[in-house]
């Protein structure tokens, strides 16, 4: 029987970036933008406080564009400070270089393994799907729906007894699957 793992997002992960004001590297957004438009020119913005002075940080999402080349949802969405599209954004590559940012998933997301009767089976089928790309590493996520070290998992995949297609060192942000033999 092939178990279903899904690693979902808790909250929108931090943005590393340093703060001008205390030197911090860290901000919270709490999914809230800000839009500023002049004459037929819009500016838009991801607003994240940094974590230790609460400073304001301004993430740039659009810039001196035409009203008219964006499109009526993508406003719509910025005046109702959609969470879903800050999450959206945060992630998007062309977003996070324009303003020079990292993200950081630690303490964002958990794993949803639909309950624990697996852990009683000598071989276990187990597909992980990602709600959102976060980075986590194979091996933890392992570890932690089946209740074992991180080491030994490790030892696991050493000895053959963990078997999956993609490469279970590093990190991974999309679907895979693995067996794990007792």
């Amino acid at each position: 029987m092939l178990n279903s793992w899904v690693v979902m997002p808790t909250c929108l992960p931090a943005v590393l970036r340093r703060c001008h004001a205390c030197a911090s590297e860290r901000f919270r957004t709490s999914g809230k933008f800000r839009v500023n438009a002049n004459h037929k020119l819009i500016d838009a913005w991801l607003l994240a406080l940094c974590t230790t002075c609460g400073e304001t940080s301004k993430l740039t999402v659009l810039e001196r564009m035409n009203v008219r080349s964006v499109r009526p949802e993508l406003l719509d969405r910025l005046h109702d400070n959609d969470p879903a599209l800050a999450a959206e954004l945060l992630q998007d590559p062309v977003v996070r270089r324009r303003n020079r940012i990292a993200i950081d998933w630690d303490n964002a997301w958990r794993l949803d393994t639909g309950g624990s009767d697996h852990l009683d089976s000598e071989v276990i089928d187990v597909s992980v799907r990602f709600a959102a790309r976060i980075p986590v590493r194979p091996v933890r996520l392992i570890a932690d729906g089946c209740g074992l070290s991180r080491a030994e998992v490790e030892r696991l995949v050493t000895e053959g007894r963990v078997v999956s297609a993609v490469r279970l060192s590093g990190k991974l942000s999309g679907d895979f699957t693995f067996t794990l033999k007792r």
